[in-house]
C-alpha cells in the first residue's frame, strides 16, 4: 500500500492562506473548511439573534458580532453564527481569541460539527462561559455552561428565556425565530 500523509496546516499558515481566498473558511487543527451555504430560516435566525443581541448590549461594556469575523478557539479558527466578547480589540483586528458566549445554529451539514466539535473547543476555551446551539426547525436550544469546573448542558422549549447572568441580558427564545416557517408537525412530534 502506497499511502501519502500530509501534514497539519498550522494555525499561522492557515490565517496566511485564508487571507488570499475568495470564500470562507473555518480551520479544524488540520486544514480548511470550506463553509457552508445557509438556509433562509437560519438567515432569519442569525439575523434576528444578531439584532436581539445589538439592542441589549447599546450601552454595554460587550459587544455582538455576527458570522462575518472569526473567533480562535483551542487552536482552531470558526466563524460562529454569533458570538459576544467583553474586551477591547485593537483596530484591524480579524480574529477575536477571547469570545464569552457563542451560537451556532444547527443544520442538517453541521450538526454533528457543531454538536460535539465545536462544543469540545468552546469548553476548552476558558474565556467561553456560554454555547447556545439553536435549532432551526423548532422553537428550542441546548445551552452549555460553565460552572467553575464542569460544562453543563440544558435543553431549553419555546417558552425559555436565554439568561446571561455573567453579563447582564435575557432573551426570550421565542423572539429569536420570528418571521421563521417551519415545516409541518408529523404525529412522530
Amino acid at each position: 500500500m502506497n499511502a501519502v500523509l500530509k501534514s497539519a496546516m498550522t494555525l499561522e499558515a492557515f490565517l496566511e492562506w485564508e487571507s488570499r481566498q475568495e470564500g470562507k473558511f473555518e480551520f479544524d487543527g488540520f486544514g480548511p473548511v470550506a463553509m457552508v451555504s445557509v438556509s433562509i430560516e437560519q438567515s432569519r435566525i442569525q439575523s434576528n439573534l444578531v439584532g436581539s443581541l445589538y439592542n441589549r448590549l447599546r450601552v454595554h461594556r460587550c459587544e455582538v458580532h455576527g458570522s462575518e469575523l472569526k473567533i480562535e478557539v483551542a487552536g482552531r479558527i470558526r466563524y460562529p453564527d454569533a458570538f459576544i466578547h467583553c474586551t477591547p480589540v485593537p483596530r484591524g483586528t480579524l480574529v477575536v481569541k477571547d469570545p464569552v458566549i457563542v451560537f451556532e445554529i444547527l443544520s442538517p451539514g453541521t450538526a454533528y460539527t457543531d454538536r460535539f466539535l465545536k462544543n469540545w473547543e468552546y469548553r476548552d476555551t476558558p474565556s467561553i462561559q456560554a454555547y447556545v446551539m439553536l435549532e432551526q426547525t423548532h422553537i428550542a436550544a441546548m445551552v452549555f455552561s460553565r460552572h467553575g469546573d464542569d460544562w453543563t448542558g440544558r435543553a431549553l422549549p419555546a417558552d425559555a428565556v436565554l439568561a446571561f447572568p455573567d453579563i447582564g441580558i435575557s432573551l426570550p427564545l421565542a423572539d429569536l425565530y420570528e418571521g421563521v416557517a417551519f415545516p409541518p408537525e408529523t404525529e412522530d412530534e
